[in-house]
């Protein structure tokens, strides 16, 4: 089995990456999981803003390389990790946005409380300290730290995002990357208004239930049901 529509949706999300300005030429990677045991993965030393689907190599889960024409990149190690850590997602994605990587070096914290979209879809990242590119220590560090969250600031180096989905893991790089804008603007401005806690609370909270709009739709049903009866009886 070629995976060929899973190796194209990992190919369109890595040119996507590229295309947003969100990673280089020869930067970031992305993976995406196979069954219970094999994921896809960008390889290393090929074009990111050209890539191809046949060009995505077939890991397995225990580190095989199922398409040894391709190099694996060089985090293969990271993202089988990973998954390992995190079975509930499907994919990761690797980049080097440079607002958010500035951040990476720097004391200050994206703040995701600023605007609505980012407290939702983002909520509070997890930072991991430093190790080198392609490392083991690299992968087992931000490995656990995705048992923390869904989206890692590794130090010095970049960002990481999961997701069920290769969508959902792309839009959490991207409105990371935004979010780190929009700390960085408001540091310039001056005085800033973050989201309150109230304000934080009432948008992951989930919706009341209006009991009164329930209770009209249940007596509708009742009706509808009756109805239906007396004329099957007369």
């Amino acid at each position: 089995m070629d995976y060929r529509a899973e190796r194209e949706d990992v190919a369109y999300f890595m040119r996507r990456l590229y295309d947003k300005n969100l990673t280089t030429c020869s930067g970031g990677n992305v993976s995406l999981k196979l069954g219970k045991d094999k994921i896809c993965i960008t390889p290393s030393g090929l074009d990111k803003g050209r890539i191809q689907p046949e060009q995505i190599g077939i890991i397995t889960l225990e580190g095989k390389n199922l398409t040894p024409e391709l190099k694996p990149s060089i985090e293969t190690s990271m993202h089988i990790a990973v998954h390992n850590t995190r079975p509930d997602i499907q994919a990761v994605v690797h980049a080097h946005p440079v607002t958010a990587s500035s951040f990476t070096a720097s004391e200050i914290k994206i703040n995701t409380s600023l605007i609505a979209e980012s407290a939702v879809i983002l909520g509070t990242p997890v930072f991991s300290q430093y190790a080198k590119q392609g490392s083991t220590e690299l992968a087992k560090i931000v490995s656990a730290a995705t048992a923390q969250g869904n989206i890692v600031i590794m130090a010095n180096h970049g960002v990481l995002t999961v997701g069920e989905t290769l969508l959902k893991a792309f839009d959490r790089i991207e409105v990371l990357e935004a979010s780190a804008k929009i700390t960085l603007y408001t540091q310039l401005l001056g005085p800033k208004r973050a989201l309150s806690d109230s304000q934080l609370t009432e948008l992951v909270a989930p919706p009341k239930k209006d009991e009164k709009t329930e209770r009209q739709l249940i007596d509708f049903i009742v009706k509808e049901v009756v109805d239906k009866i007396t004329k099957l009886n007369s």
